[in-house]
């Protein structure tokens, strides 16, 4: 009984995990507005309640899920909106919500609110007030 309980272990070990995965960017891919993770047949989500505005959502399937064929129909990016803590997408079919988009790929929604923006090292946010000028002509010389 020992044996079999450690081979069972073993083997629930040995099993990777899959997991789909969800980020979610502002358009200038510097600040990362929220993520996503499956855990069976939901994903859970945190997003940042703070911001509106357009968004890029990635996601990313393991080399696991691609060879099993999970989520066939599932694209790398999608445009998208934020807005008060509430995701939609422009899907083939229409602009949708990320809980809707989700159901078609046989999952479920959970959503966590996120505290504030997120962001990975070595990106930073330009002041608004920063303004990008061009240089002078400074003729040949």
């Amino acid at each position: 009984m020992n044996r079999a309980l450690a081979l069972l272990t073993l083997l629930a070990l040995a099993t990777p995990a899959q997991a789909l995965k969800l980020i979610v960017w502002d358009r200038e891919l510097q600040t990362k507005l929220g993520y996503g993770e499956t855990s069976g047949d939901r994903m859970v989500v945190q997003l940042v309640r703070d911001y509106s505005g357009p968004v890029y959502v990635l996601f990313s399937r393991d080399d696991d899920e691609k060879a099993q064929g999970l989520y066939p129909s599932l694209k790398g990016r999608y445009d998208g909106a934020l807005k008060g803590g509430q995701l939609t997408l422009d899907a083939p079919n229409g602009t949708v919500t990320l809980a809707r988009f989700l159901t078609g790929l046989g999952l479920t929604l959970q959503s966590q609110a996120a505290g504030q923006a997120l962001s990975l090292p070595g990106l930073r946010a330009v002041p608004e007030k920063a303004k990008l000028t061009e240089p002078k002509d400074q003729g040949d010389r």
